[in-house]
Order: structure tokens, then C-alpha cells, then sequence
């Protein structure tokens, strides 16, 4: 009876999962204290048996880098990052999103990295680049929607790449993941909305949106907007704290 007791005083008996949206301190342009902050983190979450662990877009890097950004040592830096919290990943509970410049075959993408158990599940590029008032990303970044490729070599392994990739989690009745990029959710048809017409169920966004007067209630209202309009909880991560 104890066991039954346990079981159905756990949340995710009932059909809900934990998740935690990281906000932590970045270094800039420094992928291995990036990775000891993510990491540090992630077992926070996992001591609070959070199911999913959503990072801000570029935390591995850093996102205000400018030209750092197409720099062999920085890109080989935050691969190797990005390898260590796999490892570190092996034993921890949650899925883990985090946000990396990775580069594929001549082009560089803003890339969310879904990451369980060890192993790198999926690479979700972003879509829509903004390239307005302080934002160059097309300086740096090619869209995903222009990738031509399916599947890369990256951190070691053998992933799926690209704009349409849901995660569904077997051990978790209906706990399906949807993953775009910052501005990917200021779109008229962000890429969240189709994953959630595939089936996802929790989506969720890496962000590492600036802080201007009132840009927080308008990141409320979308991604109340975003939860209502597909029927899905939305996990958004910023780059900072509120």
C-alpha cells in the first residue's frame, strides 16, 4: 500500500510533468563555464524531479558575441561544452534544452540542443533571424528553414536536425516536446505551432529577448496566447531573472 500511496501522490501519475525554465549566469564566449553554470542547474532540477530543464537561446556561448560567433576556437569550444553535459546528462532526470551556435557543413544555425540521458535527441535550428535595431543575426546564422540536411555529426554523435522535430517521451503518457528559438515565437506562424499540430503537448522556447519597459507583460501575453491558441503548456526561458 505504501508503493500505491507513493504512485499516486506523484504529478506525473495524473498527467503532468515538472519543468523548470534557467536562467543561469552567463560568461561570454567561455562554452566550459557555461556548462558548469547549465550543468549546476540541471541537478537543481533534477533533485525536484523536474522533467524538463529549458535553457536560454545561445547559452553555451553566450549570445551577445557579435563576430566570436564564426570563430573556429569558440565553435570548438562549445562542442566540447556540449559534449560534457551530455556526459553529465547520463544521470540526470530531465530532458535538458540548451541553446548553441553549431555549425553544419558551411553555414552556422542558432540551435536549441534537446539532450536525455546521455544522449543528444534532436538539434532544432531557428527559424526566423531578427535583423533590426541592436539584432545582426544574419550576419552570423542561416535559417533553419534553409538547411538541407537531415541528420549531422555533432558532440560525437549521430543526431536528427531540423525545424520539424518533436520529442516524445516513452516513459511519460502524453509528454511530448515542440522546441523554436526566441523570435521563432514572435512570428505570425511560429514553428510551435505546427509541432503542436503534430502532437506536442509542452512547448517550449529559448529566449535571450532584451529587456525594454513592458517587453515582459507583451512575452506574458504570447506565450499565454501560444498555450491557449494550441492546447499546450509553453515553457519560456529568458536570459534573465523575472
Amino acid at each position: 500500500m505504501a508503493g500505491r500511496r507513493a504512485e499516486y501522490g506523484s504529478l506525473y501519475t495524473h498527467g503532468f510533468v515538472r519543468a523548470a525554465a534557467c536562467a543561469p549566469v552567463t560568461t561570454v564566449a567561455d562554452p566550459e563555464a557555461n556548462a558548469e553554470a547549465i550543468l549546476a542547474l540541471a541537478l537543481r532540477a533534477d533533485a525536484d524531479k523536474a522533467a524538463l530543464a529549458v535553457f536560454p537561446e545561445l547559452s553555451v556561448s553566450g549570445y551577445a558575441i557579435d563576430d566570436l560567433h564564426m570563430q573556429d576556437a569558440l565553435l570548438a569550444g562549445v562542442e566540447s561544452a556540449v559534449s560534457a553535459i551530455v556526459k553529465a546528462s547520463a544521470k540526470l532526470f530531465p530532458v535538458i534544452v540548451v541553446g548553441a551556435p553549431v555549425r553544419v557543413d558551411a553555414s552556422l544555425y542558432n540551435c536549441a540542443v534537446v539532450i536525455h540521458r546521455g544522449d543528444i535527441l534532436g538539434i532544432v535550428p531557428k527559424t526566423y533571424l531578427p535583423n533590426y535595431r541592436e539584432y545582426y543575426e544574419k550576419r552570423w546564422f542561416a535559417s533553419g528553414l534553409k538547411a538541407a540536411v537531415e541528420t549531422i555529426d555533432y558532440a560525437g554523435a549521430r543526431t536528427r536536425f531540423g525545424t520539424d522535430l518533436i520529442f516524445d517521451a516513452v516513459d511519460v503518457d502524453g509528454f511530448v516536446i515542440g522546441v523554436d528559438v526566441c523570435e521563432d515565437m514572435w512570428s505570425p506562424a511560429p514553428p510551435s505551432t505546427f509541432a503542436a499540430l503534430a502532437g506536442a503537448t509542452v512547448l517550449v522556447n529559448l529566449s535571450a529577448s532584451n529587456a525594454l519597459i513592458g517587453k515582459a507583460e507583451d512575452r506574458n501575453v504570447l506565450a499565454d496566447a501560444h498555450t491557449r491558441r494550441t492546447v499546450s503548456a509553453y515553457v519560456y526561458a529568458g536570459a534573465g531573472f523575472g
